[in-house]
């Protein structure tokens, strides 16, 4: 099982003079302490200890992946001494001016991390922003990829700041043709906060997503499924009350082949139990919400996905 969450600023209360973290220190505009700090990880916890829980999973994801994270110390605090201790961590810093990086944490029980890079996304005259994260595992003998994203925000204006998410796309793409130059079929999951909709122009026109399982079987080379298709549950963001799909798991068409991993049937879900909404049921329960400490859970749900193998 495996997991992507926007878990929404979470930050340590130290002042990092290399990052821009200082509004969420405890003199900070945020006020951030080390008890706003310990209820926000104790929401990760629940979250994670709800999965476990569940009887449609009854385990903590095999892997996961976390964005909006300051450093590798507060990601792994995060995890907490849950179930997940026996999780490893894979953690590349950012260039991101504001300290937020990708988390990765994978139970080395059930998968083997075999290789990783991380890819900068090449902006010009601009800040910079995340990279684009490859990680290789093996479970049992059959390799996969999985491939982590956090694209620009659509801050001030959604097209203008197009351009930059179509730049992010093209990096993942050449990832992901990169790795199915090598193997027509590989297994590869690509995953991420994209800060676009799967129907827009760097989803579809450049990483080639698709909502047509068999278009993508026979499109190895250029097209990927993307999991929102048929799902009927809520989107993972909500924006002026309209639920968006802005966070995403898109799959290689060696996912769909029922040979090495593959994905069962209704494989994907955005994870949520009533407390994660706010009193309105419209959006999520955040942490902050127009600058003002909410205490909740994070501005963006959870994604999970079940994945096979030939042996299950």
């Amino acid at each position: 099982m495996i997991l992507w969450w926007n878990t929404e600023n979470l930050f340590d209360t130290r002042n990092d003079p290399s990052a821009g973290d200082d509004e969420f220190t405890p003199d900070g505009s945020k006020r951030w302490t080390q008890k706003k700090l310990e209820l926000k990880q104790l929401r990760i916890r629940l979250v994670l200890d709800a999965i476990h829980a569940s009887p449609d999973y009854r385990r903590y994801p095999d892997i996961l992946a976390f964005a909006e994270t300051e450093n590798r110390g507060v990601f792994a605090g995060s995890l907490g001494k849950t179930g997940t201790s026996a999780y490893k961590i894979l953690y590349y810093e950012s260039p991101d001016p504001r300290g937020i990086d990708i988390g990765l944490a994978y139970n080395p029980r059930s998968v083997r991390l075999t290789s990783s890079k991380a890819y900068r996304v090449p902006i010009e005259n601009d800040k910079p922003t995340r990279p684009v994260i490859v990680a290789g595992f093996s479970a049992g003998r059959h390799p996969f990829h999985v491939v982590l994203n956090h694209w620009p925000s659509r801050s001030f204006d959604r097209e203008w700041s197009e351009q930059k998410r179509m730049v992010a796309a093209r990096v993942t793409r050449h990832i992901a043709d990169s790795l199915r130059m090598a193997d027509t079929k590989a297994d590869i999951i690509i995953m991420g906060d994209f800060n676009d909709e799967p129907e827009n122009r760097s989803l579809r026109q450049v990483l080639g997503s698709s909502s047509d399982a068999a278009k993508v079987r026979s499109g190895c080379t250029t097209l990927l499924y993307n999991c929102w298709s048929g799902y009927d549950g809520i989107g993972s963001y909500s924006y002026r009350n309209r639920w968006e799909h802005i966070d995403q798991i898109l799959l290689s068409c060696g996912m769909l082949d029922r040979k090495g991993l593959s994905v069962p049937d209704r494989p994907f879900r955005c994870f949520y139990f009533p407390d994660m909404l706010d009193r309105t049921g419209k959006k999520p329960y955040s942490t902050f919400y127009k600058g003002k400490f909410k205490g909740g859970y994070s501005d963006h749900l959870p994604l999970l996905l079940k994945v096979a193998t030939e042996t299950d």
